[in-house]
């Protein structure tokens, strides 16, 4: 097997498609604005999708078995290294002796679009630029339980959920509200959120300071939604990348933007094209492709 992409990670640097490699181990490839971006899918089209195992404590352990995952999927991974994901979760509850300090945050995507969310204090901002919020205001920190109570007593009293379809996200982020609309309503909500009462004694409330993440994504420049570019054995991604958001990265073409959910590149061996390739994956111009489930945060 040569090197297999793995999926898009974020840090404090900014985005990066991330490799693997079962003799190399693993390399990033920084998605810097204007950086152009060429790939075959596959090396001929019997070419399949693999499971990328599972990452955990900062190193990856393979499928097992190679598993084969469907081309379509949103997630690359198998049922059983899923399962085996799930199984030391904080997202799924199966880690509630988690000694580490977590914060509780107002997470904004669009007018009305805006969700009340938790991660582990160490990650920083990381969380939500994978979530690709547009804006986010911290709440409070404390011990996982107490973040946990807290999501749920917030999520009730501010009628928030704690998950959005992704596809909401996508099609409400171009153009991008101004940054003012979205200060004003995370404040009001942060407003709010501090007058619940019942909220855990152990977590400490943060005064209000919104970060919008206008200069990490570059979304300024995309006034109109983009299609999405549908991976599939021998076809080519190529363009230059114009913006980041979440998962998803926007090349231009030659006539036209296109959207790459880098989700739905993991598992897949990519190989180089020449600088001239242009773009022969299908586009998709719905909100999602056909029969393919909501992705939920």
């Amino acid at each position: 097997m040569e090197w297999l992409c793995t999926g898009l990670r974020w840090s404090a640097a900014g985005p990066s498609v991330v490799w693997h490699h079962p003799r190399h181990g693993e390399r990033l490839s920084p998605l810097s604005p204007g950086r152009r971006l060429g790939f075959a899918i596959g090396s001929s089209n019997e070419s399949a999708r693999h499971c990328v195992g599972v990452r955990r404590g900062g190193r990856r352990t393979p499928c097992p078995t190679g598993a084969t995952v469907p081309a379509a999927a949103v997630s690359a991974q198998c049922a059983e290294c899923a399962r085996l994901d799930r199984s030391r979760s904080v997202a799924a509850d199966t880690m509630a002796d988690d000694p580490r300090p977590y914060d509780v945050y107002l997470a904004w995507f669009a007018p009305g679009l805006v969700k009340v969310g938790i991660t582990a204090a160490e990650r920083g901002g990381v969380r939500l630029l994978e979530q690709a919020a547009l804006s986010y205001a911290p709440l409070g920190r404390g011990p996982l339980m107490a973040a946990r109570r807290a999501e749920a007593v917030l999520g009730v009293a501010l009628s928030v959920p704690d998950r959005f379809p992704y596809a909401a996200k996508r099609a409400a982020r171009c153009p991008v509200p101004p940054a003012g609309l979205r200060t004003a309503e995370l404040a009001a909500l942060h407003a709010r959120a501090c007058a619940v009462p019942g909220l855990p004694e152990s977590l400490s409330v943060r005064a209000f300071a919104p970060v919008h993440h206008d200069e990490v994504f570059h979304l300024e420049g995309i006034r109109s939604r983009a299609g999405a570019a549908v991976p599939a054995a021998g076809r080519v991604v190529a363009g230059r990348v114009t913006a980041v958001a979440g998962p998803d990265v926007y090349l231009e073409g030659e006539d036209r933007l296109v959207v790459v959910d880098v989700r739905r590149l993991a598992g897949w061996e990519l190989g180089a094209v020449g600088d001239g390739a242009g773009m022969t994956v299908e586009v998709e111009w719905g909100e999602e492709p056909a029969g393919e489930p909501p992705v939920l945060f």
